[in-house]
């Protein structure tokens, strides 16, 4: 037997003779792009698992433009992956693809197209052409030879397909939107997706989303996720970034980093790719986007949306022509802030619902339909065992993820002069933001971690901060002594079990400790005692008073009492 025949395991002229399981039927994946085939691996387990008759194989279709990953993803789950050519002589019963630009090697078993993403709203570049074509429509040999079926959402979805291309009429078959039904799935766990991705109690998930081309919002504001963070306070807002992973393959993984630099400096989650966006979607409470589906997810999932570009090559009349005419349009050439506030305060859930009824119908069926079909195609009955309802996903580990460690802050002295002393703290990353105007009473300065490796950040501080915990109050003592002979910050804070120990240069050390117990950043105790230093309140003053610390989400109270150094 030649090395060929024996690569075709589990399927193929030979396979009775090397396979363990002995399946009934072959369903083959077309693996074309990592877009369409994550999207077929989100919702294929939850179709066939646990039945021992059907073997499954990967092909994959090497054509495309945004190939690149797709061999990488497949070893990585350990999918058993046949070369493209040799397709025909697995002889399968049934292909499944979420690419509709898959070239089918001749057979005449059935191809079921999968959604890859909200119904056929964009326009996109013809590989076979320099036009552009449909997105979603498949092929007109493939029509033609009457083999494929195209799972649809939406009845509008059909009727705009057979005035596309009529030959589309009675190949289309409504069985809802999986990746909704999984979004849905997945709403119990929400406050484990934040808690995954980092963000606090208080804080205000910001999903901005962008799908590819030169028309898409980082096509054309790459600069916006550093904007948007520079006038987010750290402390209220955090920011996840998920582009489509066109983007990620057309340009690599490298050149997305270093294009989104200051960003992720700044403490963007850059999600990844293949995995992590629906759950991230899940815990957002805004969403800045575009004319891609996942905006229109965004939105079906009820949050406040946003639209910072809306491309040419968006189909009028589809529902994400109804969002562009129901939502606000970010400004670019104004303040952000105020807007995604406005977002958020001024939600109507009653329009984005009527748009999310444009795009999918009968939520919550299309694990039982699509199973139905899939087995329709197959000519098998489905196994009795429960099935066809979509699986909640893990919770999402935190991206790689930089954490800002050096920090433009604003503070307020807005109580009077005697305690408590109410002090506001707006911490703004200092890889995208430069200090604003001081006032009487409102103040800047630079605030450093000990790990920051940039030594000029570091030798500038006004406040040196160390976040790695001390296990003592002696050993708080010992960590900001040894900081002293290296730096000459106004104030060091290091971190307590339960509290910050703040050292004021040439003066006292201060203990603070916040009353509800819960823990306290050392930037944040820093950040206020050096508010009441600017506003000339003597630091003997400070021992034994109390002190209010509103951070924008949340107020909370300290107490601050002086302690001695030990000898």
């Amino acid at each position: 037997m030649d090395f060929d025949r024996r690569i075709l395991v589990p399927v193929g002229p030979d396979a009775s003779r090397w396979r363990t399981f002995d399946s009934e039927r072959t369903v083959a994946v077309a693996a074309r792009t990592v877009t369409s085939l994550v999207r077929v691996l989100e919702v294929l387990p939850d179709l066939l698992g646990n039945d021992p008759r059907l073997a499954v194989v990967f092909a994959h279709d090497p054509t495309s433009a945004f190939g690149e990953g797709v061999p990488e993803l497949l070893r990585s789950l350990r999918c058993r992956t046949l070369p493209w050519a040799q397709l025909s002589e697995a002889k399968p019963d049934l292909m499944v693809s979420a690419s509709e630009n898959i070239g089918v090697p001749p057979g005449d078993y059935p191809v079921l197209v999968l959604p890859h993403g909200v119904g056929f709203q964009k326009l996109v570049p013809d590989s076979a052409s320099l036009g552009t074509r449909l997105s979603g429509l498949v092929s007109e040999g493939l029509l033609a030879a009457r083999r494929a079926w195209l799972a649809v959402s939406h009845p509008e979805q059909e009727s705009q397909l057979a005035a596309a291309h009529p030959a589309t009429v009675g190949r289309t078959v409504l069985v809802g939107d999986p990746c909704l039904d999984r979004l849905h799935a997945g709403l119990r766990w929400r406050d484990r997706y934040r808690s995954s991705l980092g963000v606090e109690p208080g804080q205000q998930l910001v999903f901005m989303t962008s799908t590819w081309g030169p028309g898409s919002l980082i096509g054309r504001h790459p600069d916006l996720p550093a904007r948007l963070l520079a006038e987010l306070p750290a402390d209220e807002y955090r920011l996840a970034l998920v582009l489509h992973p066109n983007v990620w393959s057309g340009h690599g993984a490298w050149q997305i980093r270093v294009a989104q630099r200051s960003a992720l400096a700044a403490g963007a989650l850059l999600i990844d790719p293949t995995a992590g966006w629906q759950q991230a979607l899940t815990a957002a409470d805004v969403v800045v986007g575009d004319h891609g589906s996942v905006t229109l997810y965004g939105a079906a999932l009820g949050r406040p949306v946003l639209l910072a570009a809306f491309g040419e090559e968006a189909v009028p009349g589809t529902a994400g022509d109804a969002l562009h005419r129901s939502v606000p349009l970010l400004d670019r050439s104004a303040p952000l802030r105020p807007q995604i506030d406005a977002a958020l305060s001024g939600h109507r859930p009653d329009l984005l619902a009527a748009v999310a009824r444009c795009a999918f119908m009968e939520p919550g069926s299309s694990f039982p339909k699509l199973r139905q079909l899939l087995y329709q195609l197959l000519e098998l009955a489905p196994p009795t065992a429960a099935g066809g309802r979509p699986m909640a996903f893990p919770p999402v580990p935190q991206p790689g993820a930089e954490v800002s460690t050096s920090f433009y802050v604003e503070t307020t002295f807005a109580g009077s002069d005697t305690s408590p002393f109410l002090v506001s703290v707006r911490r703004y990353p200092a890889a995208v933001r430069e200090p604003g105007e001081e006032s009487e009473r409102t103040f800047w300065h630079l605030a450093s971690d000990t790990e920051e490796p940039d030594t000029h950040l570091t030798d500038s501080a006004s406040v040196l901060v160390c976040r790695r915990p001390s296990a003592s109050l002696d050993a708080a003592h010992r960590r900001i002594t040894e900081l002293r002979a290296h730096y000459a910050s106004l104030l060091i804070a290091a971190s307590l079990p339960d509290g910050a120990l703040v050292d004021l240069a040439g003066g006292p050390r201060f203990a603070v400790r916040p009353a509800d117990g819960a823990p306290l950043a050392p930037g944040q105790a820093s950040a206020a005692l050096y508010t009441v230093l600017r506003v000339k309140l003597h630091p003997e003053l400070l021992d034994h008073c109390g002190l209010l610390l509103d951070l924008g989400s949340h107020c909370r109270e300290l107490t601050i009492r002086k302690v001695p150094e030990p000898h």
